[in-house]
């Protein structure tokens, strides 16, 4: 376990203090700064203790300042990797990047599997092997290479949803492997990963994802148009098979052969034709020469590709009469490829060969593959340069304001009150209550006071003010004041749907640790908020007794099902902050599956085995959706996570109803309909994560077996 420098004894020397200065002078400022003020500030205190005036709570403050919940990244094991190429950094080094975009995605609301996912995705390239025990506001993470063991433990404040910084992490991870020398895993289109990443000054990433989706649609169709006109160039062909790695021999060779075979199969191709190809081929291989040769690709080592392009060149040029070779320069390059003798090739390919040992031993499948070569045509990332994206990721500001959150808020809980049966009166009621209590959540959010605390108030708002509209409203028409059970669908916003469904998904993958604790986490919600309403009910005496039928045609009701679960649904997702792209693909996603749910209820299937039904539709309508993304199906930025389609799809299935009332009965003391309705809301609740995991079972080999 390492220790972080940024904690000062009490006993230093005046040397000491002055190495300590200027030890924070030479790191990066943006993280340094904070250690420099609290280095003053103890200093100060060490000088009252001195002279025995110190406060008794002066340590306890000086204790806490340094309590930052990351990585320490002033440790002199980072800093002097601070500006190296990552894969070729210290074990410590790795090994912040990794902790810190766990705990990021940790920080965003997803569950401990992914996040596991995640900082694998991460450490694999860099030849790190994690051990990681992910709970809900913690990780303990033991990284390993070939030589080294690191363990870091990083500790969250509190814990949230932000599916941006969720969507944001997966393009992040891809950029990463990409530049490394590996596949994306998330996203096809790596050139829009790197887009994302390199853009997260942006304030609408999701705007910035589909431009860049749409260049790159163009440039394809650009490179398709030309790869069309030179398809009968089977050189060309062959040389990008091979990744133009062969040796000048074998490549005349090969062109020979290919030429010959042409010839044979089409006897109409005339020697003007053939000697156009070749032209065009010796001035394609001289370019891809000289953009290696101005830098380009100055971290992949080619120099293969180096001999056989400007020897082939030096062919080309002398058939097509000096065509390609215009300037003293190009000669020149053409005269070194072709003077490299065999023998200096073997030796290229000895130093190739060196600079890549396989190891051997238990953990050599592990780090094998590292230091082959980075990803073609890009330059390596430095520690700074990955933290500095993840800063920027980090820092983003909610997409969304306090008020068209809270706007957002209210359409959710009225379209949820709909679903219930409500109608206008109870529509309108919660609409006035959610959206106000939510704004206030906000704002006291943003002082970060106690998520407890926060969740009583604003509950307790959302309750009066939706009763208060509908006393204002039974001025004028007597029928609202019967309506007494509105305020519950005002209460619905702080439905902790992303912790209840990632802990059932964590327990289904034998996490017990990480799974209870979200479930507590939600059980604690769900009492501040039924306690809240339950004292609101209290005092203004009300008795809700459940919605009267609307008597509607089932052709009607069931098109405004459609509509009101496409809106709660997206008012969900805004809530989550997501970008209005993802809000509309949950939305709809939301919409089939949650009509489909009421529809089979109203047939007279369980309302337990409709929420199954409606979460493992969504749980395959996600994956299906990302499978037609990934197979160029559908545009590349629309690649969305799973569970920021799923989870805000099903959060509306949530029994919320069933809650409250068994907190209403056990409040007056009547045990048997309290044990009556929470046994139907823990049979819903329980068959929505079940739902969700049969589909990840159908649809996902990772999730199929225990390995």
């Amino acid at each position: 376990m390492r220790t972080p420098v940024s904690v000062i004894p009490h006993e230093f020397t005046a040397r000491s203090k002055n190495d300590y200065c200027n030890h924070l002078e030479n790191t990066p400022e943006h993280t340094h700064r904070a250690a420099k003020n609290g280095m003053i500030r103890i200093e100060k205190n060490m000088q009252q203790h001195k002279n025995g005036d110190a406060p008794h709570q002066d340590a306890a403050t000086a204790v806490s300042h340094f309590h930052t919940h990351s990585v320490p990244l002033d440790m002199e094991d980072i800093r002097r990797d601070w500006d190296k190429p990552i894969s070729e950094a210290g074990l410590a080094a790795k090994t912040s990047v990794v902790v810190r975009v766990g705990a990021l995605d940790l920080g965003a609301g997803t569950g401990s599997f992914r996040v596991r996912e995640m900082m694998h995705r991460i450490a694999y390239p860099l030849g790190v092997h994690v051990r990681a025990d992910v709970n809900l506001t913690d990780i303990e993470a033991t990284c390993t290479d070939d030589a080294n063991r690191i363990t870091e433990v990083i500790d969250l404040p509190t814990t949230g949803v932000n599916t941006e910084r969720i969507w944001l992490l997966e393009h992040y991870t891809d950029w990463f492997s990409v530049n490394l020398g590996l596949d994306s895993m998330y996203h096809r289109a790596g050139d829009v990963s790197e887009g994302v990443v390199q853009n997260l000054e942006q304030s609408d990433m999701s705007e910035v994802s589909a431009q860049l989706a749409k260049k790159l649609r163009a440039e394809k169709k650009a490179q398709k148009e030309l790869s069309g006109e030179a398809s009968d160039d089977p050189v060309l062909d062959a040389l990008e098979a091979a990744e133009v790695t062969v040796p000048v021999s074998m490549v005349r060779a090969a062109a020979a052969d290919i030429t010959a075979e042409g010839s044979t199969d089409d006897e109409l191709r005339s020697e003007s034709e053939a000697a156009l190809e070749e032209d065009r081929e010796a001035k394609l291989l001289h370019d891809r020469l000289m953009q290696q040769r101005s830098g380009k690709h100055d971290f992949v080592e080619t120099p293969d590709l180096d001999a056989a392009a400007a020897a082939a060149g030096g062919a080309g040029a002398g058939a097509g009469a000096g065509a390609s070779a215009s300037s003293a320069e190009d000669q020149n390059l053409n005269e070194f490829g072709t003077s490299m003798s065999a023998e200096a090739l073997l030796g290229a390919k000895r130093r190739k060969t060196r600079a890549h040992k396989p190891l051997t031993g238990e953990y050599a499948e592990h780090f094998d593959h590292v230091g082959r070569c980075a990803g073609e045509g890009r330059k390596p990332i430095t520690v700074r340069q990955a933290h500095e994206r993840l800063d920027l990721i980090e820092s983003r500001k909610p997409l969304y304001s306090p008020a068209f959150a809270g706007f957002a808020s209210a359409v959710a809980c009225a379209s949820f009150v709909f679903l219930l049966g409500g109608g206008p009166y109870d529509m309108i009621g919660a609409f006035v209550g959610a959206g106000l209590g939510h704004w206030l959540r906000r704002k006291l959010f943003a002082r970060h006071l106690n998520q407890f605390f926060v969740t009583f108030v604003c509950v307790a708002l959302a309750a009066l003010a939706c009763t208060g509209t509908l006393r204002l409203i039974g001025l004028l028409d007597p029928i609202a004041l019967t309506h007494d059970t509105a305020y519950i669908g005002a209460m619905l916003f702080v439905i902790p749907g992303f912790p209840l469904i990632t802990g059932g998904l964590d327990m289904a993958k034998i996490d017990f640790p990480s799974g209870i604790q979200r479930v507590a986490y939600v059980l604690c919600i769900i009492l501040m908020a039924t306690l809240a309403g339950w004292g609101v009910a209290m005092i203004v005496h009300l008795n809700p007794t459940g919605f009267e039928p609307l008597g509607l045609n089932p052709w009607v009701n069931t098109g405004l099902r459609a509509v009101t679960a496409f809106l709660g649904v997206w008012g969900f997702s805004i809530m989550f902050n997501s970008p209005q792209r993802m809000c509309l693909v949950a939305a709809t996603i939301g919409m089939i599956t949650d009509t489909l749910r009421l529809t089979l209820v109203d047939f007279g299937v369980p309302a337990e085995a409709g929420a199954f039904i409606g979460a493992l539709l969504a749980g395959l309508l996600a994956a299906g959706w990302r499978t037609a993304v990934h197979n160029g199906l559908l545009p590349p930025h629309l690649g969305y996570p799973r569970i920021c389609l799923t989870v805000p799809s099903i959060v509306i299935m949530v029994p919320g109803l069933y809650m409250y009332r068994a907190m209403f009965y056990l409040g007056q003391f009547d045990t048997l309909h309290a044990l009556d309705w929470a046994f139907r809301a823990f049979m819903v609740i329980i068959c929505l994560p079940i739902g969700l995991v049969m589909a990840r079972v159908i649809t996902d080999k990772s999730w199929r077996y225990d390995v």
